[in-house]
């Protein structure tokens, strides 16, 4: 995931001021998963629960995140999209339902744990963390599809 926001950033870094400061905001977002989840660089050698806390501000960010995807970055661009023409806003149309299921599954995850506190039951969160970077990862490619039909057929 870290690799695929380099090259996003590497891609189309400066195009768009939203889009940068989105692109900022998700190398935080990838950043306090991968130290969520243990994975490298931040893997640790005894595997155990994160800490509340931490779990806690992954769950701000992220909501932070698909916030701004929603109510700035997604608009602007399908709106965009719709003023070069039927070809492009077709495209951001049939993307844009797809990203607002895998928004809807990562708000359910921040639903279920942001309000925690230490003494809740962690016993599916392995399972829960794994199943929100799958769906992370295609989030992303979604949203780089967007972007990628922004600026390649209209910069």
């Amino acid at each position: 995931m870290l690799s695929r926001l380099e090259q996003t950033q590497q891609k189309y870094g400066g195009a768009n001021h939203i889009i940068d400061n989105w692109l900022t905001e998700r190398q935080e977002l990838l950043v306090k998963y991968c130290k969520l989840a243990a994975l490298p660089p931040y893997d640790t050698e005894a595997k155990q629960l994160p800490d509340v806390a931490n779990v806690n501000d992954f769950c701000q960010v992220l909501i932070d995140y698909l916030s701004a995807g929603h109510f700035e970055v997604f608009n602007d661009i399908v709106k965009q999209c719709r003023e070069h023409g039927p070809e492009s806003a077709k495209l951001a149309e049939n993307i844009y339902p797809k990203i607002t299921e895998t928004t809807n599954k990562l708000v359910e995850f921040n639903d279920k744990y942001m309000a925690m506190n230490v003494s809740a039951d962690l016993g599916d969160f392995d399972s829960d963390l794994s199943e929100i970077g799958q769906i992370l990862e295609s989030q992303l490619e979604l949203e780089d599809e967007l972007i990628q039909t922004l600026y390649s057929k209209h910069s």
